[in-house]
C-alpha cells in the first residue's frame, strides 16, 4: 500500500549481482499498466540502497516514440541516487523539456521507480 500497489501474482524478486563474494547490489523489474498499454522498467539499486540506474525494458508500439523522447531528454537521469524515502520526480523534469505525451510516460515511469523504491525498503533483505 506504500506505492498503491502489489507485485504481479503477489510475487515479487530482487536479482543480486556480486563480485568475488562481494554484494554489488540488486535489481528489480516492475511493469505499470497504462491507459496506453503496459510499460516495464528494471530498477537497479547499488549496494547501499540508492537508485544506481533505471532503465525502461518494454513498452508498446504506441508509446515507444514517447518514451524514446523522454529518455533522450534525460528522463533516466533523473532518478540516480534516490533512496527509499524518496519520491522519484522524472515526470516534473521534463514537463521543461518534452511534449504532453512524453511528459505522461516519464509520470509513468515514476509510478514504476516508487514501487520498486518502496519495495526495496519493506521487502529487500540482504544476505547476511
Amino acid at each position: 500500500q506504500a506505492a498503491d500497489w502489489s507485485p504481479e501474482k503477489g510475487q515479487l524478486t530482487f536479482y543480486l549481482s556480486t563480485k568475488e563474494g562481494g554484494d554489488l547490489g540488486t535489481f528489480t523489474f516492475v511493469r505499470v499498466d497504462t491507459q496506453h498499454g503496459p510499460i516495464e522498467v528494471a530498477v537497479a539499486f547499488t549496494a547501499d540502497g540508492a537508485v544506481r540506474q533505471v532503465i525502461v525494458t518494454k513498452v508498446t508500439v504506441e508509446t515507444k516514440l514517447w518514451v524514446l523522447e523522454a529518455l533522450r531528454a534525460g528522463l533516466a537521469e533523473q532518478y540516480a541516487g534516490l533512496r527509499p524515502g524518496s519520491a522519484a520526480r522524472g515526470e516534473a523534469a521534463m514537463k521543461s523539456k518534452v511534449g504532453a505525451l512524453p511528459c505522461y510516460m516519464a509520470g509513468e515511469v515514476d509510478k514504476a521507480v516508487n514501487r520498486a523504491l518502496a519495495a526495496y525498503h519493506l521487502f529487500y533483505r540482504p544476505s547476511a
